[in-house]
């Protein structure tokens, strides 16, 4: 898991400006990672997983952000363009997988060129 969830802020404030209304996971689960630690989840991980795959369902566009590999993330990207959504991935990494390119209808290198796609593109 990225320790810094920072980026979080960002993208949610890139979208509300281009009349997206977000969907983060993070806002029920950050209570789950405290001080490094994971707290015992007090549902499955099938259960934890189906809230997410939930989320998925419900948007229109996922963005998925990967300044390193992150198996989870690349689940999501998956899934959602499984399920015909319009993905945009944020990846920092010099060389990835033809998996990521493959169900990225975007791959952008930077947060900040985000905003300038939303308002060009969609």
């Amino acid at each position: 898991m990225e320790d810094n969830q920072s980026y979080r802020k960002v993208i949610r404030d890139i979208c509300l400006r281009c009349d997206f209304e977000p969907i983060d996971p993070w806002l029920r689960e950050k209570v789950l990672y405290r001080a490094g630690r994971v707290k015992k989840l007090d549902i499955s991980s099938a259960g934890f997983i189906k809230r997410d795959l939930e989320d998925i369902e419900r948007c229109d566009i996922l963005v998925a952000y990967l300044p390193r590999l992150s198996a989870g993330t690349c689940m999501e990207l998956f899934y959602a363009k499984l399920r015909g959504k319009r993905t945009i991935t944020i990846c920092k990494l010099e060389n990835p997988s033809p998996w990521i390119i493959f169900h990225s209808d975007v791959v952008l290198k930077e947060i900040t060129d985000l905003e300038e796609y939303l308002k060009g593109e969609l």
